[in-house]
């Protein structure tokens, strides 16, 4: 098993700068493709940034291409995302995923993570 904490989240003003961390603990950690997802209210849960076992290769949606940007310490078995110019439109539960079979990882697809935190919440006010 593996247990996903994420931390980081709050209120901030539209422009401002927020960094999440999750923290993973069972089995290893740098063995797992990670993943981070939002959901807004009333929307579904959607693909924000996702990064490869050795931190090597790293991919982000479009709506947050050039602002947000995903990273790893596998020493410190975290996954981190740090989100910059922030909008009101980023508002959501942010969660982080961990993906246990990397030869299927599907990068965007939220069914190929088996391991999920609670979510932390972001709110960016205007």
């Amino acid at each position: 098993q593996v247990q996903l904490v994420e931390s980081g989240g709050g209120l901030v003003q539209a422009g401002g700068s927020l960094r999440l961390s999750c923290a993973a603990s069972g089995r290893t950690f740098s063995t797992f493709p990670m993943g981070w997802f939002r959901q807004a209210p009333g929307k579904e849960r959607e693909f924000v940034a996702a990064i490869s076992r050795s931190g090597g290769s790293i991919y982000s949606a479009a709506s947050v291409s050039g602002r947000f940007t995903i990273s790893r310490d596998n020493g410190k078995n975290t996954v981190y995302l740090q989100m910059n110019s922030l909008k009101p439109e980023d508002t959501a539960v942010y969660y982080c995923a961990a993906d246990s079979n990397p030869a299927t990882w599907i990068i965007e697809r939220e069914q190929s993570y088996d391991y999920w935190g609670q979510g932390t919440q972001v709110t960016v006010s205007s």
